[in-house]
């Protein structure tokens, strides 16, 4: 058996029941944090928390070599943990169809998502969320400007009325290794060469949108699923000049607002109701 476990968005805490009784019951757990992290404890935390042992692996030992998962699990009950939810942007299904290849039943016990937390914190309904894009550093696209991806992204959500969610770029490990396309915004997060796991936070991905999108109303969404999340709305130019705290940030481009979503960010982000595109 192969149980896919989310942990939730902050803590080892924010497991469902169901999720820490799987958890607990498992002969073996595997986890990954290079897709996102739970910023609120650490891996010692969780094995304290839990009464496991947990064996971290890098995304090549996932993806491209799970061969030592994928027996286990055939023997034994092996939990696979990731933040969030497994199935959801830290998607792991080619994992569930090479067991499922391999005649090994696998279950699904999900987790707090970014993407329902954000819909939650800021009052944005979710079902008028398009697609999501993430932003990646500067240096890990090698390219200038924004990537296109980011750009199309965020112009056919809004030409469809929709809001679109921009993750913002987590490196786990690893730190830039050239200082080609520096910018002021390498500049805000320490652009050093480091080993040490890296966040963008909201208003370096704020001044990076910024140059293209410089009076697009944003709304920053910081450390949902915490004690003490935090919801702020204003101009890309604006929230670039901001500080939000700790990771894990990301960022929000409000599309056509209902009359009740437009009071929500007027209360829950402070947002300028006249900046807001109201249907």
């Amino acid at each position: 058996m192969l149980t896919f476990i989310g942990l939730g968005l902050y803590d080892e805490r924010s497991i469902t029941v169901e999720g820490r009784e799987a958890l607990q019951a498992a002969d073996r757990v595997y986890a990954e944090f290079y897709t996102s992290e739970l910023i609120g404890t650490t891996i010692e935390d969780l094995e304290s928390h839990h009464d496991i042992e947990i064996e971290v692996r890098d995304r090549a030992g996932v993806e491209q070599h799970p061969e030592d998962m994928l027996e286990a699990a055939a023997a034994e009950d092996v939990a696979f943990l990731t933040a969030g939810d497994t199935m959801i942007s830290t998607t792991h299904v080619d994992l569930r169809l090479r067991a499922h290849d391999r005649g090994i039943e696998t279950r699904v016990i999900h987790g707090v998502t970014a993407q329902t937390a954000t819909s939650a914190l800021t009052g944005l309904q979710n079902y008028r969320f398009g697609k999501a894009t993430t932003l990646p550093f500067p240096y890990a696209h090698g390219a200038d400007g924004l990537p296109a991806s980011v750009t199309e992204t965020i112009d056919a959500n809004r030409a469809a009325g929709l809001h679109t969610v921009v993750y913002l770029d987590i490196k786990v490990g690893r730190g830039p290794t050239s200082s080609q396309n520096a910018s002021r915004s390498d500049d805000k997060i320490g652009h050093e060469r480091t080993d040490e796991d890296e966040y963008m936070t909201a208003d370096v991905g704020a001044e990076l949108l910024a140059a293209a999108y410089p009076d697009l109303v944003g709304v920053v969404v910081a450390r949902a699923g915490s004690p003490d999340p935090l919801v702020e709305a204003g101009t890309m130019t604006e929230l670039a000049d901001r500080e939000f705290g700790d990771p894990l940030h990301l960022l929000v481009v409000p599309g056509e607002c209902h009359l009740l979503e437009a009071d929500a960010l007027e209360e829950l982000a402070g947002a300028d109701r006249e900046s807001l595109d109201i249907a």
